[in-house]
This record gives C-alpha cells, sequence and structure tokens, in this order.
C-alpha cells in the first residue's frame, strides 16, 4: 500500500530524504560495479543521439535567435543584440530541459531490460515487493516510449513557456532556471520510477498520483538527478544509480523497507 511519509506535510523534510535517495542509489551503483555495464551502454547510445543534435543547435544558436526575433530588426544595435542573447540564452535553457527529460525517457526505453535487471536487484537486496508484474521486454518498450513521448510533450509546452519567461529581464535569468530545475526534477522523479513502478503493475497515471502525496520527496530527489545530469557526461554515469533512486523513492512511496 502507498504511504504519505513525513516530508509530504514537511516539505524541507521531504525534500532532503529524497536528496539522501539519490546519494544511497548512488551507493548502491558504488557498490556493484556490474551495474556500470548494465545501465552506462543505453545512456551512452542516447547521449551520442541527442548531444548531436544538442550541439547543432549551439552551433546554429546566433541564427535560430536571429530568427524569432526577427522583429528587433528596426531597433538599434545594442537593444536588437541583448534582445537576441536573451533570446539564445531562453532557447538553449528550454532545449536542455527538454533534453533531459528526453534523455531519460529514451534512455529507460532503450535500456528497459537492463533497467529492470537493476531494479530487481535492488528489490532483492531489500526484500521484493508484494507484487510483481512479470511483462515481455517489447511491451515493457512499448510502454516506456508512450510513457516517455507524453512526458516530453509536456516538456516541450513547459519549455515554451519558460522560454517566453525568459525574455523577462532577471525574472528570466534567475526565477525561471529555478522553475525548469524543479519541472525537471518533477519529470525525473517521474520517469525513473517508471522500471520500478510498472515491475509493481502501476502505470503513469497512478506513478503521478502517488508521487504527488510526496511532492517534496520526488523533488528533492528528481532535482538532485536533474542537476547532476547537466554536468558534463553526468547523465551517463549517474543513470544507473537514478534507476537504483528511482527504486528506493519507488518502494519509500509504497511503504516498503528501504
Amino acid at each position: 500500500m502507498e504511504k504519505r511519509i513525513d516530508g509530504a506535510t514537511r516539505p524541507a523534510r521531504g525534500f532532503v530524504a529524497g536528496i539522501g535517495l539519490f546519494l544511497r542509489g548512488l551507493a548502491i551503483y558504488g557498490r556493484n560495479p556490474g551495474l556500470v555495464l548494465l545501465g552506462v551502454l543505453p545512456a551512452l547510445i542516447t547521449f551520442v543521439l541527442l548531444g548531436g543534435a544538442f550541439a547543432v543547435l549551439v552551433y546554429f544558436i546566433d541564427d535560430v535567435a536571429r530568427a524569432v526575433t526577427w522583429f528587433a530588426g528596426g531597433w538599434s544595435t545594442g537593444l536588437r543584440n541583448a534582445i537576441r542573447v536573451l533570446a539564445g540564452i531562453a532557447i538553449l535553457g528550454a532545449a536542455g530541459l527538454i533534453a533531459v527529460v528526453g534523455f531519460t525517457g529514451l534512455t529507460v526505453a532503450i535500456g528497459d531490460p537492463f533497467y529492470e535487471r537493476i531494479a530487481e536487484r535492488v528489490d532483492g537486496q531489500l526484500g521484493d515487493p508484494p507484487r510483481i508484474v512479470e511483462t515481455r521486454w517489447w511491451r515493457g518498450l512499448l510502454r516506456g516510449v508512450g510513457d516517455s513521448i507524453r512526458l516530453v510533450l509536456l516538456s516541450t509546452t513547459i519549455g515554451i513557456l519558460l522560454f517566453l519567461a525568459g525574455f523577462l529581464p532577471v525574472v528570466g535569468q534567475t526565477v525561471v532556471p529555478v522553475l525548469g530545475a524543479l519541472f525537471g526534477g518533477w519529470a525525473l522523479a517521474i520517469e525513473l520510477t517508471g522500471v520500478a513502478m510498472a515491475r509493481r503493475g502501476f502505470r503513469l497515471r497512478e506513478r503521478r498520483r502517488m508521487l504527488r502525496r510526496n511532492r517534496a520527496l520526488a523533488l528533492g530527489f528528481g532535482v538532485t538527478v536533474f542537476v547532476g545530469f547537466l554536468i558534463p557526461l553526468g547523465a551517463v554515469l549517474l543513470m544507473p544509480a537514478a534507476v537504483s533512486g528511482g527504486t528506493l523513492l519507488t518502494r519509500r512511496v509504497r511503504g516498503e523497507p528501504t
């Protein structure tokens, strides 16, 4: 049965506990070198695909910024350049948010059999859940792709809104990045509990409901992963630890021993 922990009513405590779940996942990852091979390869494949696309965007960012600020063509040089710099920052920020969420979803979909092994190993160490639902790998793949598409579409919508807010002086460079990290962390918490939740027979809607009941805990975990994924190659190296932590988060919200 799912559980509403203290962090649900004490946000600061729940947020810190969420950070602790990721650190525990990292410790499990460090104690099991075999998890590296299971988790890094799918992440590396996704990183090459999305990293290449992001690099192309960075290379052409000046052209893209000029295209979306066509209305500033007749402005003074200083003002025109300033609005284009803000546009470039906003575009890269929104693209980064979408890339991090998309990376996680695509990696989990590609590496579903590998990450299920990681979830099994964590559950095996702490005690298997009361109910385990066995599914064929291709069904897991389809489920993961479907869930990821929905989350990426939502992330794209939020990314566009944050892009527009990025034009606001001061707010666009302070509040907007924080909101982006919070939303990105929430999306990652949903993504990274997918494998463990699927083993228990729960779909996307049920995952969201359970995590909403423990929002601060989920955000503490997800934001920590989000920040870690922003480190160069962090997404590749930390993905197995994130899946381990996602399994711990699943166990915590379900009231299972952690």
